[in-house]
């Protein structure tokens, strides 16, 4: 995928760029990681983490190699670049794009011998809060919410990265009741904005900022059972027909430059929302 991106990203700047002014750049899913303790051990598990989720995509595509966390602890099994592949891929990316819902609480645990994959190879485990239990390689969907968590991912990547253009491409809320009066989500988009504002103003090279999602759709994880839109669908009917939510109005009204508090101006129209 690395080869390839470099191939597309090398055509386009050799043949379009210069009429079209377009830029290529990639999509990572990630999340912060904070260390579980302060001990030495926890530190390192926790940047071994950050390196593995987002260093295995970015820091080839940035500086031309894997991280050297990765090549040590997943050996032989990691690709090797080849130096003109290296130089190939080094610097191909205009821009980065992250989709962020949680952040994980990490701790040390020892390399495992034996038959490994991705999650074992990083020798940590990672959980939802403090007191959670270690979770396995696929997140459940009731990991809370960490707007801070947003806010340090960005100045982290854009320190790391060279303060590359940073676009907030996917992050949402979950609800399962189908509600239209999606407080909630309302309350998830502010913090969540509001972080990413305060990483602009921290110096981050932020450029955009993406809800999930518009409509209720079939999610990865858990399919219908979970609702991200901002207009609801009722799939129940053939017709699929939509309705916005109070976080459609919200969000409209925050994009016209209302500001981040508009909820009085939405109450009376809330109070005869189907609940």
């Amino acid at each position: 995928m690395l080869l390839a991106h470099a191939s597309a990203t090398r055509l386009y700047r050799e043949k379009y760029q210069a009429v079209q002014k377009g830029v290529v750049g990639i999509n990572i899913y990630t999340m912060w990681s904070y260390p579980l303790t302060n001990s030495t051990a926890d530190l390192e598990a926790t940047q071994r983490f950050l390196d593995f989720y987002s260093g295995w995509i970015l820091e080839p595509l940035v500086f031309g190699d894997y991280p050297s966390v990765m090549k040590k602890n997943v050996g032989s099994r990691l690709p090797s670049f080849s130096k003109v592949q290296s130089e190939a891929i080094r610097g191909t990316l205009d821009f980065i794009g992250i989709n962020h819902y949680y952040s994980f609480y990490v701790n040390d645990r020892p390399l495992e011998k034996g038959i490994r994959d991705f999650s074992l190879d990083i020798a940590a485990d990672y959980r939802g809060s403090r007191t959670d239990p270690p979770i396995g390689q696929h997140a459940p969907t009731s990991i809370p919410a960490d707007p801070r968590g947003l806010q340090l991912l960005v100045e982290y990547l854009s320190e790391a990265y060279g303060n590359l253009p940073i676009y907030i491409q996917e992050t949402g809320y979950a609800t399962t009741n189908g509600s239209l009066h999606d407080t909630d989500r309302v309350d998830y988009m502010k913090t969540h904005i509001s972080s990413t504002l305060a990483a602009l103003r921290n110096g981050a090279n932020v450029k955009g900022y993406f809800a999930w999602c518009f409509l209720d759709v079939f999610e990865y994880l858990s399919g219908f059972m979970s609702q991200y839109g901002l207009y609801r669908v009722d799939f129940e009917d053939e017709a699929l027909p939509r309705q916005a939510r109070l976080s459609a109005r919200w969000y409209s009204k925050f994009l016209e430059n209302k500001g981040i508090h508009v909820e009085d101006e939405l109450d009376d129209a809330g109070s005869h929302v189907e609940q």
